[in-house]
């Protein structure tokens, strides 16, 4: 069977020759953290497949650049490249390229472009107003990404990743391996100055109340099934925001601590009060 696939693209940008295709069905479960199955092998090195991958990741990389700096500009009339009016647009194009990237089931490809994606989210969160829920699933999706590649084998199934076969050759080096530490490090501190700068950003509200509004549809709530019938959907977010801000990139911690023989998590632990400065 000929191996295609499609990769779609916000304004009509799809490319249809050669991408990685789906796993077969047999390997086709599906991670938790809602990434796409890898296709069953690496991509050959300096194949047109891989190259076109490669081309696609740059293209989509330079496009998100682009628009992040037109935010800081005025539009021009007719102009194709539009500024991000939100991090959640954000979050959308990098997560559709971490899935693209997790398909391609090819960690010379998925190494350095997840970790070139990863230093640039740090750059482009900061520059917006705190987006809790797009900015979590995000880095849910990375932190599973880098400790697979780790590991090679997948956080949620334990199945062998596509390249490493014969072990963690394939793998990260140790430059890659300090780099994703720093990045780590970086970003653990970074998200708690970010959640404590300002108001949630509206379209991350939006989703909140819609969550809420399901939930009244449906009856009770968890605290009064729990007993409590006075809710408090306001602590219960302050909570889970604590949480979230707690677990940034907890599985490649404790990857990179057993690799590279240190426990990072020990010198890198958040002080959950700077998050409930959030709240106040």
């Amino acid at each position: 069977m000929d191996d295609q696939s499609t990769i779609p693209e916000p304004g009509g940008f799809i490319r249809q020759t050669g991408l990685p295709s789906p796993a077969p069905s047999s390997a086709s479960t599906r991670p938790l953290a809602g990434l796409p199955h890898p296709r069953g092998h690496s991509l050959r090195p300096g194949s047109s497949k891989e190259d076109m991958v490669r081309r696609y990741v740059e293209e989509r990389l330079l496009h998100i650049s682009r628009r992040y700096v037109k935010k800081f500009g005025n539009p021009n009339p007719g102009d194709e490249v539009v500024g991000f009016k939100s991090f959640g647009e954000v979050a959308k194009e990098l997560d559709g390229l971490v899935n693209v990237l997790w398909k391609s089931g090819t960690p010379s490809l998925q190494i350095p472009f997840l970790l070139k994606l990863a230093s640039d989210f740090t750059q482009y969160v900061r520059s917006f107003p705190p987006s809790p829920r797009a900015t979590f699933e995000l880095l849910r999706k990375l932190d599973h990404c880098f400790a697979s590649l780790l590991r090679g084998q997948d956080m949620d199934t334990n199945e062998t990743l596509p390249g490493f076969e014969n072990g963690l050759r394939a793998g990260m080096t140790t430059t890659d391996m300090v780099r994703c530490r720093s990045l780590v490090e970086q970003t653990r501190v970074l998200i708690v100055e970010v959640l404590s700068s300002g108001d949630v950003d509206d379209e991350d509200d939006e989703d909140e109340d819609e969550d809420t509004d399901m939930d009244m549809d449906g009856g009770e709530s968890a605290a009064e099934a729990g007993g409590n019938r006075t809710p408090t959907p306001w602590d219960i977010e302050e909570e889970r925001l604590h949480m979230d801000a707690a677990r940034i990139y907890e599985n490649t911690i404790v990857q990179l601590g057993e690799r590279l023989g240190d426990p990072l998590g020990s010198e890198n632990k958040i002080d959950s009060s700077a998050v409930c400065s959030t709240a106040d």
